[in-house]
């Protein structure tokens, strides 16, 4: 196994429970103000969030869950609610309307200072991760990261590969010194097509969901205050994780 020199986050569910607090609630305003009376609720959202991407997840939710709505011209309509959503998201996200899940800046922060390098990879857009970057951990911090891939960069989104292996490629590492975390089984399927060790903190939405291909699973990354509860794979030394638990998970994994 070679050194671990680079982490790459996943962003939504993953470094903030941006799903049912900031897109959710954009998507609804978007419905609103475009005079359609749908209405996605926790329950609902849960469902669709078996589709990754925005657009995507409109689709699917007219495809199977709606089947009777008609429209002229249902790909316009689609990309003109997406885009009034990400409009609305990034207001949300301005207000700091959201913050970043347990143990997620500590982690980072404790990462750079080890050397370690940092990257993104999400299937939301790119404007969607700078207004959240910039709301919780500062305009500045956009710099911390040596890839940002996001949204339509790739054809195919997770639970497809591709994200992951274009991040490969912009940092130029192979897979195997690298970590994913990750929240969504589609996203453990993505991170693992591409050959990275990948590790979860699941959230309200996808704690049922099956991570057999992860190395641990966790309820969130932890803070000295806030224990986090390692619920399968490999175990940390403590109570937080911390760069060495990561150093040793890869290393063992």
């Amino acid at each position: 196994m070679k050194e671990l020199k680079a982490l790459i986050f996943d962003v939504d569910g993953t470094l903030a429970e941006t799903e049912r607090d900031g897109h959710r609630i954009a998507f609804n305003i978007a419905f609103k103000e475009a005079g359609l009376d749908w209405n996605w609720d926790d329950a609902l959202y849960g469902d669709l969030l078996a589709v990754t991407g925005g657009k995507e997840r409109i689709r699917y939710f007219l495809s199977d869950f709606h089947t009777d709505f008609e429209h002229d011209d249902i790909d316009t309509l689609i990309i003109d609610l997406h885009a009034s959503k990400t409009k609305h998201y990034v207001e949300l996200l301005e207000s700091n309307a959201i913050a970043l899940r347990p143990g997620v800046l500590r982690l980072m922060e404790q990462a750079r200072a080890a050397g370690l390098r940092l990257a993104i990879a999400t299937t939301t857009t790119p404007q969607n991760v700078t207004a959240l970057v910039n709301s919780t951990l500062g305009a500045d911090a956009l710099a911390w990261f040596d890839c940002i891939a996001a949204g339509d960069i790739v054809p195919a989104k997770k639970p497809a590969p591709d994200i992951f292996d274009y991040c490969l490629e912009e940092i130029n590492l192979p897979a195997d010194e690298c970590l994913v975390f990750e929240d969504s089984a589609n996203g453990v399927l993505s991170s693992r097509g591409a050959n990275i060790m990948t590790i979860v903190t699941q959230n309200n939405y996808t704690h049922n969901d099956d991570f057999s291909g992860a190395v641990t699973v966790l309820d969130h990354l932890g803070e000295p205050d806030l224990p986090c509860k390692v619920l399968s794979g490999q175990q940390i030394s403590g109570s937080y994780v911390t760069v060495e638990d990561l150093k040793h998970i890869h290393a063992n994994g």
